[in-house]
């Protein structure tokens, strides 16, 4: 595997920041049991169901996921192997539970109401042929300066998915407002991935383009006691379905679609342009 720069290697603080970051970024997604490594997207029903890239007979209902294992099959979950049958429980929302098998990971998760099944495998071709993702070169002009205005009190918000029909529903904190190119902008925030941190999904004039359709998401650090916050575009990255069909990535919501032309972090997978 390699990684895709934007250009040659660059020897600038700030370029050599982000290409750090951005190599980071690729190792996550190609880890051994990362996206890439999925090799399917299993809804679960109340009919036990058998899968050829996972063991056991797996089924959901009021009760949560069950699953089980014939003769000779087992898994591992927290250390603990289990065989026969399993019970994971109500796995709540966004909410997952990694069982091992082999040398696969055996994704159990609940995504927009319903209980999936994914499998990992590191033997999968879209992780072993991966050559990295095309981003533009990094440019301190896409560093921009915004306040974040908090809601008086967090906005359930629903957003579509990927799938087609499926559906996302985020407790909204707040907004960032900035400018750019002359434009007053804003973009709906919703939790990040760390206390006070923030999540920002959104599209602009380049999606579709030579950045992906569906979506890029920036990750905000806390806003100071002011609200003054950072919006580093170069960091925009594609969620796991602008690189496979058998994620359930979240869409921005309609007011996060910006009038303007972001030509700043990552652009298309070459995985969608086969």
């Amino acid at each position: 595997m390699t990684t895709s720069a934007a250009a040659g290697p660059r020897t600038d603080a700030f370029g050599v920041d982000w290409e750090n970051w951005h190599s980071a970024q690729e190792a996550r997604l190609s880890a051994p049991h990362g996206f890439l490594a999925i090799t399917a997207l299993h809804w679960l029903t109340d009919t036990p169901q058998r899968f050829s890239d996972a063991p056991g007979a797996w089924s959901a209902g009021p009760d949560g996921v069950l699953v089980s294992l014939d003769d000779g099959e087992e898994l591992v979950i927290d250390g603990e192997t289990v065989r026969g049958e399993h019970r994971f429980g109500i796995i709540p929302e966004r909410g997952g539970i990694e069982a091992i098998w082999g040398d696969a990971v055996i994704e159990v998760a609940k995504r927009g109401g319903y209980d999936i099944v994914r499998p990992r495998h590191p033997g999968n071709s879209l992780r072993t042929e991966f050559r990295g993702t095309p981003a533009y070169a990094p440019d301190p002009k896409w560093v921009v300066e915004g306040r974040y205005v908090p809601f008086e009190q967090p906005r359930p918000t629903t957003v579509g998915a990927s799938v087609e029909g499926l559906e996302h529903v985020y407790e909204a904190p707040g907004r960032v407002e900035f400018e750019l190119d002359g434009h007053a902008l804003g973009l709906t925030a919703f939790p990040g991935k760390t206390p006070g941190s923030l999540t920002v999904l959104f599209t602009d004039t380049t999606s579709g383009v030579t950045t992906y359709a569906a979506n890029r998401v920036l990750q905000l650090p806390p806003p100071d006691p002011g609200g003054a916050v950072t919006l580093d575009f170069n960091r925009a990255v594609n969620l796991p379905c602008a690189y496979t069909d058998l994620a359930t990535c979240p869409l921005p919501p309609a007011e996060n679609r910006l009038p303007v032309a972001i030509e700043a972090g990552e652009k298309i997978p070459h995985e969608r342009n086969r």
